[in-house]
């Protein structure tokens, strides 16, 4: 590769050989390993959640505290992406699986290293087994009483967070998704291109921050927010508190649903994670770099 020697044919083959190692386990090994991949970036989005509702409150003053939301967002989005790339970090070292940097399968679709029905039964796994860890945890969350903290303010903030993931438009959804998974999968490759720990936590650490720093939408990330909302919506503490300290009316509350998560945001971002790690990514890499590969 012109100006970055390190994408080479090797580096490439250690990616398909992943890829194909995953093809060949059954279903019932692949939807069981991936579930804790759902975990690790499940894990970051607590702690996103955590640094962001702190700032958000220590923000304020007791009046505005108790009467209206306040937020320097700019400072809250930029602590939370400090804390955001640790999940990926966890998947990159401890070679779990992502449903959004799995979407590169599609280089080796094109490079028919990999079959078309290999690659969509992966995917489909990848993502039920991603979607169960994010349930799963979220519930340990949940019943943990973690979420109790500032007199139920986690809470409160968590259903912000899902309410607002949840009322997108479809074209805002998706287009945030292709721009989220354009820099996810910018940061696998790099760290692949990595040739120590250091290298693979440094690029990793960046790009990502980038992502969550813009605010651009993750459907893995999302299994965690917006169930996580729903699991406090069934709490009237947490309800109550949201309406409090965020104006929110019953019939705000009630458009966030099973219903609108999976409409409104689960499918339209999964859709734009897709394109954005295939299309914009994947695609281009394959089109630009095709000669010098096969002259490897």
């Amino acid at each position: 590769m012109a100006g970055n020697p390190d994408w080479n044919k090797k580096d490439r083959w250690i990616f398909y050989y992943g890829r194909l190692f995953i093809c060949k386990r059954s279903n019932e090994k692949l939807c069981t390993g991936v579930q804790s991949e759902g975990s690790y970036i499940d894990w970051q989005a607590v702690w996103k959640s955590n640094v962001s509702w702190n700032d958000d409150w220590n923000g304020c003053s007791s009046e505005q505290r108790g009467s209206t939301f306040c937020a320097n967002v700019g400072l809250a989005r930029l602590t939370a992406a400090v804390v955001f790339p640790v999940g990926l970090m966890m998947v990159i070292l401890l070679g779990a699986e992502l449903f959004t940097g799995d979407c590169l399968m599609a280089l080796g679709v094109a490079e028919k290293h990999i079959s078309v029905a290999d690659c969509i039964r992966v995917l489909v796994l990848v993502f039920l087994g991603n979607f169960a860890g994010a349930l799963i945890f979220t519930a340990l969350v949940y019943c943990s009483g973690q979420l109790d903290y500032s007199a139920g303010g986690l809470g409160a903030y968590t259903i912000k967070v899902a309410y607002g993931k949840a009322t997108l438009s479809f074209g805002k959804a998706f287009t945030s998704g292709i721009l989220c998974n354009i820099l996810v999968c910018a940061a696998v490759l790099m760290a692949i291109c990595a040739k120590d720990i250091s290298g693979k936590l440094l690029v990793s650490f960046f790009v990502i921050m980038l992502f969550v720093t813009a605010g651009f939408e993750h459907c893995v990330a999302n299994m965690y927010y917006i169930t996580a909302g729903l699991f406090c919506k069934m709490n009237p503490d947490y309800v109550n508190k949201a309406m409090e300290l965020y104006g929110y009316t019953e019939a705000q509350l009630s458009q966030l649903s099973w219903g609108s998560f999976l409409i409104k945001n689960l499918i339209p971002v999964t859709l734009g994670n897709m394109l954005g790690g295939m299309i914009f990514v994947g695609l281009p890499l394959y089109l630009i770099y095709k000669k010098n590969w096969e002259n490897k």
